[in-house]
């Protein structure tokens, strides 16, 4: 392990190092998790294969090795590397990290730039990069747990290539909790579940499993604790969810699309998943609502006042008692017959508008309420629906000029398999009225 890992003992003089630190890896190699990015047809490894590493920004979970890669692509390439956090990191600061670059550029000797929580910065903060990445000052990598292209600037993004890191899986987190064992020369005192159990705690963040298994190997133990034992001494780690971040409309968008898909399963998960998280259950009441309104419409004109009640219901009795009726509003909209053909025909509408402008409707579907205006011809030909065989008179009600279009065009589904049969209805009479 000491050739391939920083484990080496520590001198007297040295403070003691917390596990994530001693375990980190020393050749790119050995990142665990992170392999369709390191590989050597993955982007970075092509990049190394080539001698050609650009600006990067890694954008990834916490824990899954955005600063480790940052300082070992920097021992590949032969770069001095800097680290700061834009938590920490004024303009001054930055002013003087620039300085010192140069310096060390007309020395012969490269620069990478580490910038951790990135997405930080401000808009002019990030601009201030761009000189020095463009001429070749610095080589900056970024780190973002939130979603880059919403959280940095276009001219920086240009300039960056993005790397995705994923969460590290629980086969990946054994490996390192192997690691872990190997380096501490003794096994986790836990049985096979409890053991399981830990990985599942760090919830994907390598960093936080090592903390975790550094704590349980302090305990004084004579024997392997089991699940209960364990959720005793250790409390599971807190879902990754932020409300205004990158999670949230993850989530979000989970949960629409299982209902869309009919799945009443995934739609309670990922329900179930944000209220967890902390989510706020009037903004799932009002997204679940707007299901009903974009993927239900009339295959089911019952599911709109389902929901509204069920909002009506959370509003009354409030938490947790509430969100059982939004999850009983949730199962339906998944089970019910799925339709966009108004939400459909409404985009087509408006785009006929745009493009019509101020068109006037004809003439003879206008009021007269003055003498001008019927000598305007207003009103005049009108056939009042009512008096007209079958109560439809297949008049035209767009404007002159006009073709019409078809804008709504029902599914065979739910109640709008009863709705086309009327517009088919419809459209037979007006073919035959107009004909005549």
């Amino acid at each position: 392990m000491a050739d391939l890992f920083d484990n080496s003992p520590s001198r007297a003089d040295e403070a003691p190092r917390p596990l994530a630190d001693r375990l980190r890896p020393r050749a790119l190699e050995d990142v665990i998790g992170q392999e369709k990015v390191l590989g050597t047809d993955g982007p970075l490894g092509a990049m190394l294969g080539a001698g050609a590493l650009s600006s990067l920004v890694l954008w990834g979970p916490p824990g899954v090795g955005k600063t480790t890669i940052a300082r070992l692509l920097a021992d590949a390439t032969d770069l001095h590397f800097v680290q700061i956090s834009a938590i920490f990191t004024g303009v001054p600061d930055l002013r003087k990290v620039f300085e010192a670059a140069k310096m060390r550029r007309t020395n012969g000797q490269g620069t990478l730039l580490f910038v951790d929580e990135i997405h930080r910065f401000n808009k002019a903060q990030q601009d201030g990069f761009l000189p020095y990445m463009e001429d070749g000052t610095i080589l900056l990598v970024g780190a973002t747990t939130e979603n880059p292209s919403f959280e940095l600037n276009a001219a920086l993004l240009s300039r960056a290539q993005v790397l995705v890191l994923e969460r590290l899986t629980l086969a990946h987190l054994e490996r390192l909790a192997q690691r872990a064992e190997q380096a501490l020369e003794r096994a986790l005192p836990l049985t096979a579940e409890a053991r399981e159990s830990l990985l599942e705690m760090a919830d994907g963040d390598g960093r936080a499993l090592l903390n975790l298994i550094e704590q349980v190997m302090a305990w004084k133990l004579t024997a392997a604790l089991d699940p209960d034992a364990l959720s005793k001494r250790l409390m599971r780690r807190a879902a990754k969810y932020d409300k205004s971040g990158d999670e949230h409309y993850n989530l979000i968008s989970a949960l629409h699309k299982s209902v869309r898909g009919s799945d009443p399963d995934a739609a309670l998960y990922w329900f179930a998943r944000m209220l967890e998280g902390g989510e706020d259950p009037r903004f799932l009441a009002r997204r679940i609502t707007r299901m009903a309104v974009e993927d239900i419409g009339l295959a089911d004109p019952q599911a709109q006042g389902i929901c509204l009640e069920a909002w009506q219901v959370y509003e009354r009795l409030g938490s947790p008692e509430g969100e059982l009726a939004l999850a009983q509003a949730l199962v339906y909209l998944a089970l019910a017959p799925k339709s966009n053909a108004v939400y459909t025909a409404f985009k087509g509408a408006q785009a006929l508008a745009r493009k019509t402008g101020s068109t006037p409707p004809p003439a003879h579907i206008l009021n007269a309420p003055t003498a001008m205006m019927k000598e305007q011809g207003y009103g005049k030909g009108y056939e009042y629906d009512h008096d007209a065989e079958d109560g439809f008179s297949g008049q035209n009600y767009f404007p002159d000029g006009v073709k019409r279009p078809v804008l709504y065009a029902p599914p065979e589904r739910g109640f709008e398999r009863e709705l086309g049969k009327r517009v088919s209805y419809f459209a037979k009479l007006r073919s035959r009225r107009q004909g005549s």
